[in-house]
C-alpha cells in the first residue's frame, strides 16, 4: 500500500530531506532522531538542510503537514469515501480501512499525531500541532455525521474518535481485530445518536397507535 508511504521517483533536496525525516520520525518519533542523522541519511549538505527548514521543530512540523496530507486525506478520509456511498457507511468504512492498516501494512506503528504529542506534550509547538491534526480528524467525522442526520454531530465524533483512538492503541498491542471491535461499536453509537434514539419510548410508541 502506498498511500501513507514515501512516492519513489526524481525529488528535490527539499523532498529528500523531508522524506527521510517522514520514515524516521514515523518509526521512532521526533526526540530519537537527529538532525545529523537525516543529514546523513538524506545525502545533503548540513547547509542545505537548514535552507529549507530553519531548525529540527520546522522539520517535524512539515512531517506531521505531511503525515495529515498521506495519512488522514489520502489513506483515511479517501479511502473511506470511496468504500460506501452514504455518510453513515462511510463512518463506518473508517473501521475497515484502519483494519486494513493493522492487518496489511508493513509498517503500522501507531498514529503519529498520538504518539507524538505524548512524546512532546501539549505544551510545545510540535503537541500543539498534533493536537490541531487531530481535530481536523474529528472536524471529518463531524461532517459526515451531520450528513448522515445524526444528532449532536460535534460530541458524535468526540465519541467516535475516542473508539478510532482506542483501537490504534489496542493494535499497537497486538490486537489485530481491535478495528472490528470498534465497528461494533460504532454501529452503537450511531444508532444512539439517530434521531429516533432521543425520543422516549413511550412516545414513540403513542406515535404509532
Amino acid at each position: 500500500m502506498t498511500a501513507i508511504s514515501g512516492a519513489p521517483g526524481r525529488r528535490s533536496a527539499r523532498e529528500q530531506i523531508l522524506d527521510t525525516a517522514y520514515g524516521l520520525f514515523t518509526q521512532r518519533g521526533i526526540r530519537a532522531v537527529g538532525v545529523d542523522e537525516v543529514i546523513a541519511r538524506s545525502g545533503v549538505a548540513k547547509a542545505t538542510l537548514y535552507k529549507h527548514f530553519r531548525s529540527k521543530t520546522d522539520l517535524a512540523l512539515a512531517f506531521l503537514q505531511r503525515r495529515e496530507q498521506r495519512w488522514t486525506s489520502d489513506f483515511l478520509e479517501a479511502g473511506s469515501a470511496r468504500m460506501a456511498d452514504d455518510p453513515e457507511g462511510q463512518l463506518l468504512a473508517i473501521f475497515d480501512m484502519l483494519d486494513e492498516w493493522f492487518r496489511k501494512h508493513d509498517s503500522f506503528n501507531e498514529c503519529s499525531f498520538i504518539s507524538v504529542l505524548l512524546e512532546m506534550g501539549n505544551e510545545h509547538p510540535i503537541g500543539q500541532a498534533c493536537i490541531r491534526y487531530l481535530a481536523n480528524v474529528r472536524a471529518m467525522i463531524a461532517g459526515r455525521a451531520s450528513a448522515a442526520g445524526l444528532t449532536e454531530p460535534d460530541e458524535f465524533a468526540k465519541s467516535f474518535h475516542i473508539l478510532m483512538k482506542g483501537a490504534i492503541i489496542a493494535a499497537s498491542e497486538g490486537d489485530r481485530r481491535a478495528a472490528q471491535r470498534g465497528r461494533d461499536m460504532a454501529r452503537a453509537l450511531i444508532a444512539h445518536h439517530r434521531p429516533y434514539a432521543a425520543v422516549p419510548s413511550a412516545a414513540r410508541a403513542a406515535s404509532r397507535s
